[in-house]
């Protein structure tokens, strides 16, 4: 027994001296091996970081991933980590012995901590990219200045903070410098202006302030230059016009005032401009026609004025102009219509005028044209699809007149045709055979006749169509109208529409029929059962007979439906008592009689639901006679107490087999694991789990992580068949990433338990803010930012996600008082937990899916409309929704602005009175009783955001 235990003892011995004699002339491994002690590497996808057979004379290191030699394989020259999602905090003492390293890129993994300085100590270094990870404090810019040979400086999208390194300046071989999407603050060095090699330069996203330095334009070799998404201090430096290489400038975003300086249009080589997002003023630049390269012009969402210039006709190579959202007038230059290569024409929310050039689109590949809000008058140009590739017109909101071109006919790209709000008039002349992309039409409120297409089955990727308020159309609702396979939305309302409705033989998609006031006869058809995903169905105000079809009230989405001011009779079908999801019913002026179903849903319908029904009875209306039972039948007492005792049996047999369930899975909730999104370092689930207490009851604690990052963490329960399903919303919920969310950093969970961590925001909500005294630009800047926020999850995000529970406590502010949306999609993920959503429909792969969310999105923007009451009265209004619309405007309009010490009665000449009234208009458009009455987010954003609220 001795003998062997001394052979192992021996055998370790000499294990341990072949190991420091292989490390004694290998220390290029032994660090590497040191670094991978260091790094959370769940993926294994270092692996094969070991110590092979003897090679002597060779480097270990060499044959590992990553890890690149000489031609010898005897001095490591370049390591790349790249994508091999590590995580933790690194020492750096390692990096001392690299010190022929060239090349070391970290980037895309989740590293966090300070950056080591040990890094900057590798003085043969050429490339250094650290982009997308979470590393924090200040840049270690005193020792940057080692790296003396450094050509690639990538910091891109980390949690830097204090100021730029202004060392950085003394690289004399720097070509890119990217230290885009982190925390920098102060101004931009005036040094920065000095790089001699420097080609790209990208610092957007930060929160630098400051004048942009003049410096700048002394950079003759940069090409690419992105410096927006900040919020600067003063106008555009006109020495950025000396930049003569430079092809790409973008300055977007980053609260820029005065004019745009006309030297810019010494930049000959420009090819790409973004201006678009500031506060300038004046006229766009006659010069700007010498930068003859010129593809991309975006000035959008500003407060520029006057025409767009003629000269613009020499920009040859022009391919996408914008000045959306902007002052701008007069009439666009026919000779706009002459460049060779424009493809998208975005000029809407201006104030031009007269006609679009006859010319438009025969002369290049017009793919987008959006003209919409403004004043133009005339036709559609005739060859405006031309060319076969033009997929978006928007011409909403003008004084267009006249028929349409019958080229819009053959114009089989076309996908989207927003014409709303225009005096067009005569026949319809679309031939769906012809439009096989075509999934967005909207036609209403216009002057057409001739009656609905009756081709338009033929369109096989329809999704909506929309011909409301054309009094003179007329005609049938074509047979094949609900065989469309993809439509969802079908509104003919106010169009003199007659004839029967059709049978919904198919209709698997459709969600939303709107046909009141029309003249359409006879009897809501038993098929429409058919249509499980239909949630609104409005056909008041027609001549409809017959009964109430019972199947009606089984389809389990419907939760709008309006069939007042008809001819209906019978009774009210029982079923609707027990709609779980029914939030209108308006069944008035009919001839229904009997008793009202039970079922607290339909009694908090109001009277005004049920009246102009003499022989309807039961609450709310008056009570039945004793003859008439709750359900509208007569019957005995006895059976409804038999139904009663069985139904308590019922209850009581599924409680006792959800408590027995419950404590059987207490006891194997199973392991706790840990998904994280961009911005949490890499840490365990046990690293989460000891940050706080998971035994208290509360939904919602605060926690500090091992790093000393602070989140707030909040509880959800669910079960093991929704965990899967809730697992990807939750997914969805953490890429969804906007300045104006508050970010869901990841999720720690169990098959019983999930918690989820999101940023800490410690500065406050919106409703303790209310009542204290701010000023107009302060408030319109809480709005804008809540509206974009709202906007990007309705309109940015695929499906689109739903706050759920929009209010002012769940409006938080950071360090420089941007809100933030917190508790977003929270309201659907507890509905996923306790199964109110089916799994059939949750998937977001499912056709249902959307639907499902679609009436949460309207609450969202009928929330919004009252947030901004709120802020408009500083707090004295909430919930308010309802009450200004019973309102008169002008009553509500001198109390608000007694709320903002506004004197005196509406005058259109105090610009501060027409801001707030305007404002109070979008809050009186977002909170229509109807929901298809209530605008998107988008265009609710876009009345707000053409304000040009006052500035200090």
């Amino acid at each position: 027994m001795e003998l062997f235990q001394c052979l192992y003892i021996n055998l370790l011995l000499i294990s341990s001296l072949f190991v420091a004699a292989v490390f004694a002339s290998d220390p290029y491994s032994e660090a590497l091996l040191s670094l991978k002690s260091e790094l959370i590497d769940d993926f294994n996808n270092l692996d094969d970081w070991l110590v092979p057979a003897a090679a002597p004379g060779k480097v270990y290191a060499c044959s590992w991933s990553g890890v690149t030699c000489n031609k010898n394989n005897t001095i490591v020259v370049g390591l790349n980590l790249s994508m091999k999602d590590l995580g933790g905090v690194l020492s750096g003492k390692q990096f001392n012995v690299f010190n022929e390293l060239a090349d070391l890129n970290l980037s895309h993994n989740s590293f966090s901590g300070h950056l080591p300085v040990d890094i900057f100590n590798l003085t043969n270094l050429r490339s250094l990219d650290i982009s997308r990870n979470n590393f924090s404090g200040h840049f270690p810019g005193v020792v940057l200045s080692g790296l003396k040979n450094l050509v690639v400086l990538d910091a891109f999208s980390n949690s830097f903070s204090g100021p730029l390194p202004v060392e950085a300046s003394q690289l004399e071989y720097l070509k890119i410098l990217n230290l885009a999407g982190s925390y920098f603050s102060g101004p931009i060095p005036s040094q920065y202006g000095s790089f001699q090699s420097l080609e790209f330069i990208h610092l957007a996203g930060n929160f630098l302030n400051g004048e942009i330095p003049p410096e700048l334009g002394k950079l003759k070799s940069v090409t690419h230059m992105e410096i927006g998404y900040n919020s600067y201090q003063g106008s555009i430096p006109w020495q950025l016009g000396n930049m003569s290489e430079v092809i790409y400038l973008d300055i977007a975003g980053a609260n820029l005032s005065g004019s745009i300086p006309k030297q810019l249009s010494n930049l000959t080589k420009l090819e790409s401009l973004f201006l678009f997002r500031n506060q300038l003023i004046g006229m766009v630049p006659d010069e700007f026609s010498r930068i003859s390269g010129l593809k991309s012009l975006d000035l959008s969402d500003n407060h520029l004025s006057g025409p767009i210039p003629e000269s613009f006709s020499e920009l040859k190579n022009l391919r996408l102009l914008s000045l959306m959202y902007n002052e701008m007038s007069g009439t666009v230059p026919e000779s706009l219509a002459q460049l060779p290569s424009l493809e998208i024409l975005f000029i809407w929310n201006n104030y031009f005028n007269g006609s679009l050039p006859e010319n438009l689109g025969r002369n290049s590949n017009l793919r987008w044209v959006d003209v919409s809000t403004n004043n133009f008058v005339g036709k559609i140009p005739p060859d405006i699809c031309s060319r076969g590739v033009l997929f978006k017109l928007i011409l909403f909101s003008n004084n267009f007149t006249a028929s349409l071109s019958p080229s819009l006919s053959n114009c089989s790209s076309l996908v989207r045709l927003r014409l709303e709000d225009n005096s067009f008039s005569g026949e319809i002349p679309l031939n769906f055979k012809q439009l096989p992309e075509i999934t967005y039409i909207d036609l209403s409120n216009n002057k057409f006749t001739g009656g609905i297409p009756t081709d338009m089955s033929q369109a096989p990727k329809l999704q909506y169509l929309n011909l409301s308020n054309n009094p003179k159309l007329g005609g049938n609702i074509p047979p094949q109208t609900w065989s469309l396979p993809l439509l969802q939305n079908f509104s003919a309302s106010a169009s003199n529409i007659t004839g029967n409705l059709p049978p919904f033989k198919s209709c698997k998609s459709i969600s939303v029929i709107e046909l009141h006031k029309n003249h359409l006869s006879g009897s809501v058809p038993e098929s429409i059962s058919h249509c499980k995903a239909l949630e609104r169905i409005d056909l008041a105000n027609n001549k409809l007979v017959g009964s109430i079809p019972d199947k009606l009230a089984t389809l389990n989405a419907l939760s709008v439906l309006d069939l007042s001011h008809n001819n209906l009779s019978g009774t009210i079908p029982a079923k609707f008592g027990n709609a779980l999801n029914l939030l209108l019913l308006n069944v008035s002026f009919n001839d229904l009689s009997g008793s009202i179903p039970s079922g607290k849903a339909l009694k908090l319908m109001g009277t005004s639901a049920y009246v102009g029904n003499p022989r309807l009875c039961g609450a709310p209306l008056k009570p039945c006679p004793s003859s008439v039972s709750i359900l509208g039948r007569k019957g005995t007492g006895k059976k409804l107490i038999l139904v009663l005792l069985l139904c308590v049996g019922v209850v009581i047999f599924i409680a006792a087999s959800l408590v027995g369930i419950f404590f059987f899975r207490r006891t194997s909730k199973g392991q706790w694991k840990m998904v994280s999104f961009p911005g949490l370092p890499r840490f365990t689930a046990n690293d989460i789990m000891k940050s706080f207490n998971s035994t208290d009851s509360t939904s919602v604690c605060k926690a500090v992580l091992p790093t000393g990052i602070t989140v707030s963490v909040k509880k959800i329960e669910w079960g093991p068949k929704r965990m899967s399903i809730m697992s990807e919303f939750i997914t969805r919920m953490g890429n969804a990433r906007h300045k104006n969310l508050v970010r869901l950093l990841g999720f720690c969970y169990n098959k019983r338990l999930a918690y989820l961590l999101n940023d800490y925001l410690p500065n406050g909500n919106l409703a303790e803010k209310m009542k204290m005294k701010r000023d107009w630009t302060s408030k319109y800047k809480t709005l804008i930012g809540i509206g974009r926020g709202l906007c990007f999850l309705h309109h940015d995000c695929y499906p689109a996600i739903p706050h759920g529970d929009l209010k002012s406590s769940n409006i938080v502010f950071d360090e420089n008082m941007e809100p933030h949306l917190a508790e977003f999609g929270y309201k659907y993920l507890i509905q996923l937990a306790n199964g109110s959503i089916p799994a059939t429909i949750a998937r977001r792969d499912s056709d249902e899916f959307n639907n499902a969310i679609r009436e949460e999105l309207c609450m969202d923007i009928y929330g919004f409309g009252e947030i901004i009451v709120e802020v408009l009265t500083n707090g004295r209004l909430t919930n308010a929704g309802s009450s200004i619309q019973n309102k008169p405007r002008d009553v509500v309009l001198r109390e608000i602005y007694m709320d903002n010490e506004v004197v005196g009665d509406h005058d259109p000449t105090n610009s501060l009175q027409e801001e707030i009234k305007l404002v109070l208009d979008v809050a009186l458009l977002c909170t229509k009783t109807n929901p298809s009455d209530r605008p998107s987010m988008e265009d609710a954003l876009k009345l707000l955001s053409g304000l040009k609220p006052l500035r200090k």
